[in-house]
């Protein structure tokens, strides 16, 4: 059986540690032409074959409401980095397309803020992070 005590120190630790970091990393985005929330669009977007997300799955990597998360596509669909359309699958769902424009803005700020995200972390070995990858993955019910 599970130490109550230790399971909620361990998530305040976990908690604590996570808002420090974002902390940290929000100053990645200062001055460029992304905020955090639309390089999180864009992660998820490029990373998806041909550069194309269902929007459901955009929402459900976005730590903010499906609203909002609409809202934000629309904006960023009229910035020029993204395009929309209606899912041949799925006629109540979206696909979101990564434009050029926002395919390459997104990619010279990842350069960036991974090279950042690797100096935080640099706090802990290879093996610390290969066990920390593991236990986040377990908690978020991965394999």
């Amino acid at each position: 059986m599970t130490d109550r005590r230790l399971a909620v120190q361990a998530w305040e630790s976990l908690f604590r540690a996570q808002h420090e970091v974002f902390e940290d990393i929000r100053s990645d985005f200062d001055g460029t032409d992304l905020t955090q929330a639309e390089y999180d669009v864009l992660l998820t977007v490029t990373r998806a074959p041909q550069m194309t997300a269902r929007l459901r799955d955009v929402t459900g990597n976005m730590l903010i409401s499906q609203p909002s998360v609409s809202r934000l596509v629309e904006r960023m669909v009229t910035r020029g980095l993204l395009t929309k359309c209606a899912d041949p699958e799925d006629g109540r769902g979206s696909l979101v397309t990564a434009t050029e424009n926002g395919a390459v803005v997104f990619r010279r700020i990842a350069a960036s803020h991974g090279r950042s995200i690797a100096q935080r972390m640099a706090r802990l070995d290879n093996d610390e992070l290969a066990q920390l990858h593991a236990l986040t993955a377990k908690l978020r019910g991965g394999a």
